[in-house]
């Protein structure tokens, strides 16, 4: 099975989703929870089995779909995609087991299931058409889950939310056929194989116009400021699981297409576009810090948060080093488990009261002290406290960058405080002081069920927060050979000098070394 364990991944939940039609109604919840459950056991396997010493494409499967065209579907996971396949069947196995009672909640346990599989191909995907199928098929399921199950402008929400991405995906398609038919330009045949392009060497003008294209398509979907106006309607109508999904694994497709696609493929032109992207990615950090402070909405709080912090993990992708994109990814993971729980957290109350306006509430602490207590330590790792699995992430990009540009890192840096202000402004209002509101007085804390989902997620905030080892070492590993790549495929000597060269580095180490001895 480990010989074909990705497709399984891929396609298992997908199977499972369509039997899920002649499921009945009263048992689909127990079905959902045990796919997903099967799904998360399979990821774990695979994390098992992968040689975290090794830096390379590991579990590779490989299977003609047009050769002519040398499109072909291959398959393969590395430190750096296999941690994030892990978590979005974990997410899958969380949401379908803490949804609560809805309507036609078959239709939603089977468009979930679905989702996993677009989810786990664009991670595993190392074909460009295939990638860029899962990548589409994607917004399927997440545009049926906004419209059927949202808000009262779900519609509207879920429609920007298509086209802002969809045509975001066309100009990164069109970017694709170029790099493919630069490479029959200069091999005489075609070829998709992301690892094919990898040994691609273009000129800087070619590669400057290719990164614009790849890079509107991603920073679409992270969403990159002022790219960005889709998600705060996306978030704000979307049911919790939606909004839940679509933070913790959806918006890292983005990022993570960075780090597969422009930076190995583009080193020159990511060089060249590294200032005026980190400069973008400290608006986005401060501007919707700000806009989050004026909301009186827990959920667009948390969504405003949700992409300051997106600009951080920008940041760090394009310090161009180790340390930088190593972080970034960590945050990545981070990112997903806190801003995940916050949104679960932001659901537990709106089934209670049926409102999520910060002005209904005041004094929970009181009433529900263990919500309070859950609440507070997602809050505290969300602005990056010490030994919360965010402080790791945040640092680790910080530091990488600010080998790149000491005033950039500064200004950065100051913006996280300001998250610290909103989210501790947003807490006050919500649990601390009296309860006025009579409502309020008798609200049950938190259930099993909902326990059942929280308390993992708490014990991964503090658990990767203090000992991130497990994580951190296989994505360092494959983190350390796609910098080695940029640095070897650069030509202009800006891209050179930014881009450090591991191999000199280790060399110089180990005369060091035996200097010393």
């Amino acid at each position: 099975m480990l010989n074909h364990i990705l497709s399984i991944l891929i396609f298992f939940p997908a199977l499972a989703a369509m039997l899920g039609f002649i499921i009945h109604k009263d048992s689909i919840r127990a079905y959902g929870v045990a796919i997903a459950a099967i799904e998360f056991s399979l990821s774990l396997w695979l994390w098992f089995s992968f040689d975290s010493s090794a830096s390379g494409m590991q579990f590779m499967e490989h299977l003609p779909l047009v050769p002519a065209f040398g499109i072909n579907y291959i398959l393969g996971v590395d430190g750096i995609s296999l941690f994030i396949i892990i978590l979005a069947s974990f997410f899958t196995m969380i949401g379908i087991a803490s949804l609560t009672d809805t309507k036609n909640e078959k239709n939603m346990i089977v468009t979930l299931l679905f989702l996993q599989m677009t989810m786990a191909g664009v991670f595993a995907a190392l074909d460009g058409i295939v990638f860029y199928i899962f990548w589409e098929l994607s917004l399927v399921p997440m545009l049926y889950i906004i419209g059927a199950w949202g808000g009262p402008l779900r519609i509207y929400a879920s429609v920007k939310f298509f086209l802002y991405t969809f045509a975001g995906s066309l100009v990164m398609l069109v970017g694709m056929l170029f790099v493919a038919y630069f490479y029959y330009q200069a091999t005489g045949t075609w070829s998709f194989a992301i690892l094919d392009w990898y040994r691609l060497i273009l000129p800087e003008s070619f590669q400057l116009w290719l990164f614009a294209a790849f890079f509107i398509g991603f920073a679409i979907k992270v969403p990159m400021f002022p790219f960005h106006t889709w998600l705060p309607y996306a978030h704000g109508q979307a049911p919790t699981i939606g909004s839940v999904i679509l933070a913790a694994i959806l918006l890292k497709m983005g990022t993570y297409a960075f780090i597969r696609f422009s930076l190995p493929m583009f080193p020159d032109a990511s060089v060249f576009f590294m200032f005026p992207i980190a400069v973008l990615a400290i608006i986005m950090v401060i501007y919707t810090a700000m806009v989050a402070y004026a909301q009186e909405d827990v959920k667009q709080v948390v969504a405003y948060s949700s992409v300051s912090h997106m600009g951080i993990i920008i940041l760090g992708t394009f310090a161009l080093n180790v340390e930088g994109i190593t972080g970034s990814i960590f945050l990545m993971i981070a990112h997903g488990v806190v801003s995940g729980a916050l949104f679960l957290l932001v659901g537990v109350i709106y089934d209670r009261r049926h409102t999520k306006m910060m002005n209904e509430f005041g004094g929970l602490a009181h009433v529900m002290p263990r919500y309070a207590t859950i609440f507070g330590l997602m809050l505290m790792a969300s602005v990056g406290m010490p030994l919360t699995i965010n402080f790791v992430g945040e640092f680790l990009s910080l530091l990488g960058f600010y080998k790149q540009s000491h005033i950039l890192t500064l200004l950065a840096g100051t913006a996280i405080i300001v998250g610290a202000i909103y989210m501790l402004a947003a807490y006050k209002k919500m649990f601390f002081g009296e309860v006025t509101n009579e409502k309020n007085k008798n609200l049950p804390d938190v259930s099993k069920r909902e326990l059942l989902a929280l308390i993992p997620l708490s014990i991964i905030t503090i658990w990767l927060g203090i000992y991130p080892k497990p994580i951190l070492a296989p994505i360092n590993n494959s983190v350390e050979s796609i910098v080695q790549l940029m640095h070897d495929k650069s030509i202009t000597n800006e891209a050179k000098t930014r881009i450090p060269n591991l191999v000199k580095g280790a060399e110089i180490a180990k005369t060091s070394e035996q200097g010393a001895h």
